[in-house]
């Protein structure tokens, strides 16, 4: 393996530091460093931050590999600054099972970009019916930890609770996909005077909001812990904020493009940003961002949803509801949160590393850049300003909602455990392979 000696990178944007990297770990930071033999990397103006971690990310395989693979889907992360995913159960089959887990970690090992964690499902088939097999789950070879039904709400109350009490017993976490089924049916966008003038079914902030405020009171009355996906909402935030100030063990992420984008992009007709939950008003842009600004909202995850180009490129109310985002998210965090002053480049690394490592209870990811870590870890340059363009993109789907969008920002280096998945802005074709087979960032 290549040691490498990164020099004057600024350590989660503050102060300029050397690093050595030898055996697949950090082995030393200062300055004025040398090591024989070791690759130089001039980092001098680059951001290093520890290597990015999604806590959602879909990545279709098996079942739905025209979609996405677990290699295509790693390519794109590392090209994203990630160095760990925890891939949602949807697949075909189901997550359900310590067999099928065990198969996505070994797909996820394979490959060798990031390390893929595999979340199970709450239920079996995601139906919403009985519990799956949490504990063989997360006994098995793949320790699953976060287990999400993720795409269905679990709807029923009786099985929720039944799942955060079973969870307690290996600290383990239900992460909902918080939406009233029945206050959906239908829906297209965002209810309000955007989707009364377009004529699209509305999906009211509600439909969201109820089941959050029951759940974080059904997390309350076992003392288990409980995660919220992709939370859109003002009044989510609110609820979020009380639960905590209650003591609730909950936690909650935001995706970049809640961040950044609203309803108003749906006036289109483009089915690049129909997406679920939907795009929100820009009030609630701005109260998510506060959220995640003041520590309400704990992470951002990407919510990463690859669809082939038949499900996008057709009329609004057929085309299917996700958007890719881990080649962009860090670039989207930068303009909606960095450049605006509302995080530093320190929380940029809780946010998006150490916390959701945290809460999927991973160690070994979303460590400090110290001496003795594991050298997964990020280059990004913040100067440059490009427009996010097909060739930004390294999975096997293209439904970005940032195509034709300048951004900030470029991922130069991405290592995983001490090997260059990114160099120099080039994604490897393969790990092992001359980086110069691979294409660009």
């Amino acid at each position: 393996m290549t040691d490498y000696l990164i020099r004057g990178a600024k350590l989660n944007g503050r102060h300029a530091a050397d690093l050595i990297v030898a055996d697949g770990r950090i082995a030393e930071v200062g300055t004025g460093l040398s090591r024989a033999g070791a690759r130089i990397v001039d980092a001098d103006g680059l951001i290093a931050l520890p290597g990015l971690v999604d806590l959602h990310t879909h990545l279709r395989e098996p079942g739905y590999e025209a979609s996405e693979t677990i290699l295509t889907g790693s390519r794109a992360a590392a090209a994203g600054g990630y160095t760990t995913v925890f891939a949602m159960p949807n697949t075909s089959p189901v997550a359900d099972t310590a067999g099928v887990v065990e198969q996505e970690l070994a797909l996820g090992e394979a490959a060798g970009f990031v390390h893929v964690q595999p979340i199970g499902a709450v239920t079996v088939g995601q139906k919403g019916e009985r519990l799956a097999e949490l504990g063989a789950m997360a006994s098995s070879r793949a320790r699953v930890r976060v287990f999400s039904d993720d795409g269905f709400c679990v709807f029923d109350p009786l099985i929720m609770r039944r799942a955060l009490e079973y969870v307690k017993a290996f600290d383990g976490v239900v992460a909902q996909h918080a939406q009233d089924p029945r206050l959906t049916e239908g829906a297209q966008m965002n209810e309000g005077a955007v989707s009364a003038e377009l004529g699209l079914a509305g999906w009211p902030a509600v439909a969201e909001e109820s089941i959050i405020a029951r759940d974080v009171l059904l997390a309350e009355h076992v003392g288990s812990r409980l995660h919220v996906c992709h939370l859109s909402t003002a009044g989510s935030v609110d609820i979020i904020r009380w639960a905590k100030k209650r003591g609730v063990n909950v936690t909650a992420e935001v995706t970049p493009h809640h961040l950044l984008l609203s309803e108003e992009l749906v006036r289109g007709y483009d089915a690049r940003f129909k997406v679920n939950p939907p795009l929100r008003r820009d009030e609630d842009v701005q109260a998510v961002r506060e959220g995640l600004a003041d520590g309400t909202i704990d992470i951002v995850a990407t919510d990463h949803a690859p669809h082939p180009d038949e499900s996008k490129s057709c009329e609004w109310q057929a085309a299917a509801n996700g958007m890719v985002g881990l080649e962009s998210a860090l670039r989207v965090v930068h303009q909606a949160m960095v450049e605006t002053g509302m995080l530093t480049w320190d929380d940029v690394a809780r946010v998006m590393s150490a916390a959701p490592a945290r809460i999927g209870r991973l160690s070994g990811a979303g460590t400090p850049l110290e001496a003795g870590a594991p050298a997964s870890l990020t280059l990004y340059d913040p100067a440059p300003v490009r427009t996010f363009a097909r060739g930004d993109l390294h999975g096997r789907s293209v439904n970005s909602p940032y195509l034709g969008r300048d951004l900030p920002g470029e991922v130069r280096w991405t290592l995983f455990r001490g090997a260059a998945t990114v160099e120099d802005a080039v994604v490897a074709a393969t790990m092992g392979a001359p980086v110069g087979t691979g294409v660009r960032a």
